[in-house]
């Protein structure tokens, strides 16, 4: 099997579930595994709707709009549920952290620790699929808020992933794209890849589609929280905050609590 991971077709879904939240459903060969199912109802009418067989459950962070559906869907189908080893997870039986890796589907996923929005969240990266499952750490032009984490903390997990290859496609758990689009354009209003990308994306929800997955490239060009090196958005919050804009640190701090306010 481990020849052939490069080549391994895997087709991923959204699964909508609440009033943005999206669940991340992986298939092949008739079996299914989803990402962070906050609820049940949807998985079961998108199983029955695709005639798949739910075989996992991963889950990236402990908030109960991710791991609300986890029980019953793990009683149901009897399958493996896979989450992060610091924080509490229903029915979880292998518990994952930085360093180990894991065999979805054919396809072999590597595990990132990358604390912030909670202490324990952790992310999967499927190198010979270009696949990043990060949940509510990095957004489409966007990341989580910091509920437990400190911003060293997310900033460190963000670069993490910002080093990731370019081409690698992020799946992230909500539909947030275009109010975090406004308010990138707020902080970098002369970014023309920002105005481009906020033309597409509002073409696709017109059209009632997701505006994931983005791409780790498409993030480095376009969202602030990965651009905290930038002078435009080094003095963006320095306009905020003086004294904001001297390290990346101090930049995020400014425009993440800013985006709060947003």
């Amino acid at each position: 099997m481990n020849a052939s991971l490069a080549t391994v077709s895997i087709q991923i879904s959204p699964i909508p579930a609440f009033q943005d939240n999206y669940i991340w459903m992986l298939a092949r060969d008739g079996e299914a595994v989803v990402v962070d199912p906050g609820d049940a109802a949807p998985v079961h009418a998108a199983l029955r709707g695709h005639g798949l067989r739910l075989t996992g459950i991963v889950v990236t962070h402990h908030h109960g709009d991710h791991v609300g559906g986890v029980a019953e869907l793990a009683d149901t189908y009897r399958t493996r549920v896979w989450g992060p080893a610091r924080e509490s997870i229903p029915r979880r039986q292998v518990a994952l952290s930085e360093g180990d890796s894991i065999e979805l589907l054919g396809a072999r996923f590597a595990v990132i620790d990358i604390p912030g929005h909670t202490l324990g969240h952790i992310a999967l990266h499927a190198a010979g699929i270009d696949t990043l499952l990060c949940g509510d750490t990095l957004f489409a032009c966007g990341c989580g808020r910091l509920f437990e984490g400190t911003p060293a903390q997310m900033v460190q997990s963000l670069q993490k992933l910002a080093r990731l290859p370019g081409a690698t496609r992020v799946y992230c758990g909500h539909e947030y794209t275009l109010s975090n689009i406004r308010f990138a354009r707020a902080v970098e209003p002369d970014n023309a890849d920002l105005a481009a990308r906020q033309r597409q994306c509002e073409q696709q929800r017109a059209r009632g589609e997701p505006t994931l997955p983005s791409t780790i490239a498409l993030e480095r060009a376009t969202n602030p929280f990965l651009r905290t090196d930038e002078a435009a958005v080094r003095a963006a919050a320095e306009r905020r905050a003086p004294g904001a804009g001297s390290d990346p640190v101090s930049t995020f701090a400014a425009i993440r609590a800013w985006k709060n306010e947003f």
